[in-house]
């Protein structure tokens, strides 16, 4: 029997059981996107390449092309942005406020001390911490409104001291060729004054290297999410600048057990998929009641969504499952083969489960902490890794915007300590000027 139940148009239910599955084999049980990158990276080269070449041509004319805005003034005023924030309504205002307090309340506690160590008396290495000096953050049209990825981007790069923010976000055809409104106020509310009408791939080509005529001096780091040719984008410029991750379509992974609510685990998996056709939802289970409840409980909730053309896409896509294994065990395997950008853990004793998961943007305990909360208003940060690279990066903090710098202070007689060690190792190393630079400060 084939482990997969096939439902028309919807979420796949997939029988893992009775499958010797483990941390090594776990790797190819995960559900996600198969096509490869090389269409995108071409185009997304291209793309970039205009914008070095041409500057502001480059990007009005990509703004003609994708965003359907013939006339575009790249550069926001601060006009603008004054009348967005007057014109905000005021409970989304509110809520914005509430957000940035708890955001970086969360941030602030985040930013790492310095550190002195002392070895005796005369000779100490200070690690500091230092902020870049001049951050790009990127907030995603398209779809859907972001001015929660404001916030996220913002209040880190705030909190970690970098003074000089510079957001771009692609102009909206029913709003002048302008950001969305709401995004601009939420720019006005964190006190951001440079603010761009620009996206997709040219505006991180923009960022990375400036555009002189429209004065945009390049920036140190790069932040924030959006589609796959921003995430393409941003692969392209790491090296000249820092970034986040590649934060690509968004992802939830859920893990749980039998004692889960399955119309809690069908709302969650919707919110997600909500966002992108390519959106990715998956449950492991060890309950194959459960994975059926909530194959119904989805099916049920998605003819009420407002989007549902969207999260049927995106539901039953490759990238997403209704997984059953037979151990909690496995369903940690499986959850840290998959790196979920948000993983949820709703299981009777999430404790050790949670001491398990090593691959996760962010995890999200209990059936009280669904991943909206982390959207919004729980103060942890949003742009979080994608595809499977939380298995090495982290998601947007403070510490995206700083730099470690280690200061060393040695007196002559700390020096005169470690003095005949570091001569042994610079001939044991054939590089006898290095100890000759401490022979002759002791003549």
């Amino acid at each position: 029997m084939s482990p997969e139940y096939d439902s028309p148009d919807m979420i796949r239910l997939t029988d893992l059981r009775g499958i010797a599955l483990n941390a090594e084999s776990a790797h190819s049980f995960v559900p996600r996107v198969t096509r490869g990158h090389d269409e995108v990276d071409a185009q997304v080269l291209s793309l970039m390449t205009q914008v070095r070449k041409d500057g502001a041509k480059a990007l009005s004319r990509q703004s003609a092309e994708f965003d359907g805005v013939d006339t575009v003034e790249l550069k926001v005023s601060s006009r603008e942005l004054r009348e967005a924030a007057s014109g905000l309504d005021k409970s989304v205002k509110k809520a914005l406020e509430e957000s940035i307090r708890r955001v970086r309340a969360a941030s602030d506690d985040a930013v790492p001390s310095s550190t002195t160590t002392t070895f005796h008396a005369g000779g100490q290495v200070t690690m500091r911490f230092v902020p870049v000096d001049r951050a790009g953050v990127y907030v995603p049209g398209g779809k859907a409104v972001y001015p929660s990825s404001v916030v996220m981007n913002v209040v880190a790069a705030q909190a970690a001291g970098v003074s000089d923010i510079v957001l771009v976000s692609p102009p909206q055809k029913d709003f002048g060729g302008r950001p969305h409104p709401t995004i601009l106020a939420a720019a006005e509310l964190l006190g951001i004054s440079e603010v761009y009408a620009m996206g997709g791939a040219g505006a991180i080509a923009a960022l990375a290297w400036g555009v002189p005529e429209i004065g945009l001096s390049p920036v140190s780091v790069i932040t924030g999410p959006g589609n796959r040719y921003v995430a393409a984008a941003k692969r392209q410029v790491k090296g000249q600048v820092g970034i986040d991750s590649e934060a690509g379509p968004t992802e939830i992974g859920i893990l749980a057990d039998d004692t889960a609510h399955p119309e809690f685990i069908a709302a969650d998996l919707i919110s997600q998929a909500e966002h992108d056709e390519l959106a990715s939802a998956v449950l492991i289970t060890t309950s194959m009641e459960l994975a059926t409840r909530v194959e119904s409980a989805v099916q049920r909730q998605v003819g009420l969504t407002h989007h549902r053309q969207r999260v049927e896409t995106a539901l039953a896509g490759e990238q997403s499952a209704l997984i059953v294994v037979d151990s909690l065990e496995q369903a940690v395997d499986l959850a840290n083969a998959l790196a979920a950008e948000h993983l949820e853990v709703m299981v009777e004793n999430p404790e050790p489960v949670v001491h398990s998961i090593r691959h996760a943007g962010a995890i999200f305990v209990g059936d009280y902490t669904p991943v909206s909360a982390g959207d919004y208003l729980a103060g942890s940060n949003h742009v979080l890794p994608t595809g499977g690279t939380a298995q090495f990066t982290s998601g947007l903090s403070p510490m995206t915007f700083l730099r470690t710098q280690q200061v060393v202070t040695y007196d002559k007689s700390a020096l005169g300590q470690v003095a005949d060690a570091i001569v042994t190792l610079a001939h044991a190393e054939n590089l006898p000027a290095h100890g000759d630079a401490v022979t002759t400060r002791f003549p």
